[in-house]
């Protein structure tokens, strides 16, 4: 699977990104494109250690098990439930947000590995920095799909 800490691999994310507009529309989900932005920068900080999130009770049951099945070499299905912490009510301005977004993933880029969490993931637990990675690179692959990129 693929890793956000590759160079080549962030690089195409980045292409992805850079070609959203403001116009943007979801092929599915509630979110906006600005929403979308934030939604996928607050788990890349989370990863960095910028945010924490406490465990949910769900995650503490679920997590171990379902982190086996998210780190498959699959992609995430539609629609999806999303933490309540995660999701984004404010619409930010589109350039700022993708700018915020580019930044950050050039942040976990140069703090690979060293830089990464210990911290456990708020539903999945602890992780490594490769699951951080990988993971990181499934869900913004996700978002990416969702609006068409």
């Amino acid at each position: 699977m693929k890793n956000l800490s590759e160079s080549v691999v962030s690089e195409e994310i980045v292409n992805r990104l850079n070609s959203l507009n403001q116009n943007s529309t979801p092929g599915w989900g509630k979110m906006n494109v600005s929403q979308m932005l934030v939604h996928c920068r607050i788990p890349i900080e989370n990863a960095l250690g910028k945010q924490k999130f406490s465990r949910s009770l769900m995650g503490r049951v679920l997590g171990r098990i379902a982190k086996k099945s998210v780190l498959k070499n699959e992609p995430f299905k539609q629609n999806l439930p999303t933490d309540k912490r995660f999701i984004i009510a404010s619409t930010g301005v589109f350039e700022e947000e993708r700018k915020n977004l580019n930044s950050t993933i050039q942040q976990f880029v140069q703090s690979f590995p060293g830089g990464i969490t210990t911290y456990p993931h708020p539903f999945f637990g602890k992780m490594t920095s490769d699951e951080w990675g990988m993971l990181m690179w499934k869900h913004l692959d996700h978002h990416l799909r969702q609006f068409g990129a």
